[in-house]
This record gives structure tokens, sequence and C-alpha cells, in this order.
């Protein structure tokens, strides 16, 4: 028992316990309730349940074109930001680092709050704009930061090198550091991509229930005591978050692979 204690894998044990209870038994239980029914005999009915909603097909689609605009309008005001910062060689930079970083450490259901306080001063009415607006504010801190982590780290002898070679300041931008800083932009591309197709406060909040998107019709199921539908829901969810995630990956892999 000592010898056992005293080897390195052994602190391993209690990270795999954590994992196997909290994420590998809950995804299990989830593809157990996807497949079966109420008396737990197996079925695919509730995928099948699934493609005849039409309200809820519509859900997910377009919950995917949120969590897209939202990702892409991320993209479009953080890699400016995340690049000015990279490029400045000042002190202050750090500290409108962490002034992106420090809405993070609020709430995500008390940031939400106060934007709906905030349209409201400006009398501005709650709906699909001010849900892009929630989802931007609220995620933008993810697309940034990764961003602006792989621009701070990136080998600045490949800038230098084509500089060398004659390149103007936008040619050094798009061949060098835009591909460089692919990585950052995939990894920020996840983070703000997948929490944003499976929330469902901020959309409730910023919209007064007016607007649902799918992570909304999985907690009515799952409140309505729906447990096998949504699971499935949950299920159907979770495989376009890994398929994202796969895409990513692969992309991520080809990009290093051609700057080597």
């Amino acid at each position: 028992m000592l010898r056992f204690f005293s080897s390195r894998k052994s602190w391993t044990l209690p990270y795999i316990i954590f994992a196997a209870v909290f994420v590998v038994l809950p995804l299990l239980l989830i593809v157990v309730y996807a497949f079966t029914d109420e008396n737990g005999a197996f079925t695919l009915q509730n995928f099948h349940k699934f493609m005849e909603h039409p309200e809820d097909v519509n859900t997910f689609i377009y919950s995917i074109g949120i969590a897209a605009l939202t990702t892409i309008a991320c993209i479009l005001l953080g890699y400016p930001a995340a690049y000015i910062l990279a490029q400045t060689r000042m002190k202050y930079a750090e500290t409108v680092v962490m002034l992106f970083i420090l809405p993070m450490w609020v709430n995500i259901l008390v940031r939400t709050l106060a934007t709906v306080a905030l349209f409201d001063f400006a009398d501005i009415p709650l709906g699909e704009g001010a849900l892009l607006f929630g989802m931007i504010y609220n995620f933008i801190p993810f697309m940034v930061y990764p961003i602006y982590n792989t621009l701070q780290k990136m080998d600045r002898s490949y800038i230098e090198a084509a500089e060398d070679l004659g390149a103007s300041p936008w040619q050094v931008f798009v061949k060098t550091i835009l591909p460089l800083s692919m990585p950052g932009v995939a990894s920020g591309v996840l983070m703000v991509f997948m929490p944003t197709i499976s929330t469902f406060a901020i959309s409730e909040l910023l919209t007064m229930n007016n607007i649902k998107l799918f992570g909304t019709t999985i907690q009515e199921n799952i409140n309505n005591s729906m447990w096998n539908y949504g699971a499935a829901l949950s299920l159907i969810m979770l495989l376009l978050i890994g398929a994202s995630t796969l895409f990513a990956a692969d992309d991520n892999g080809q990009e290093k692979g051609g700057v080597l």
C-alpha cells in the first residue's frame, strides 16, 4: 500500500475518480436515457420524436445560427483587440487584457441582468438584437485571451524573416501572423461556440422568453420530467459540439503541419 501511494501514478487516482463520477457517469446516463423509453426499453423514438417536431428542429437550427453569428462577431471584434494589445510593448497592455478578462470573474447571470438593466435604462427594447449583444458581451473575453496569448508567444523570427524578404506589412500579417495565430482563433471559436449553443439563461433574460434557444428546449423537457426526450436532445447537442471540436482540432493540426 505504501509503495502504491509513493508512486507518481497514484496521484492521478483522485482525478480519475472525479472524472469518472462527474464526467463519464453523467454522459453515460445521457446516452442510456436517450436510447430508452419510460419503461427502460431500448428505443429510437426519442430521436424520431425530435425529427417530427418542426419547432424543436427550427429551434436547433436557430441556435446554431445565433452561435455562429456570436462567434463571427467575437472574432471580428476580438482579433483586432488582441492583435493591437500583443503589438503594444507598454506596461498598460497587460492591464487592458485584465480588463477584458475581469468580467469573467462575475457570474454570467449577474452580467446578463446588468445588461438587461442597461437596455432598460437606455429605453432599448429587448429582443434578438439584445440577445446577440448579450452573447457577444459575455463571451468575447473567451475569444480575446487565447488569441492574445498565441500572438504573445509567437516566434518573432518568422515576422523578421518575412520583412527581410521584402514583404509589406499587409503581406506579413496575411501570410505570417494570421496563419500562426490560427491555433488561438480555433481555441477561441470553441470557447465561444460551445457555450453559446447550449445557453438558455441569457436568451430568457434578454428576450423576456420571447426567443427560445435549444438549451431552453432541453431545460423545459427536463423540468417537465421528460427525461428520455431531454436526454436525446442533450445527446444531439453534445454530438454537434463534439463534431465541431474534432473539426477545429483537425484544422489546428493541419495548420501546425503547414507552418512546420
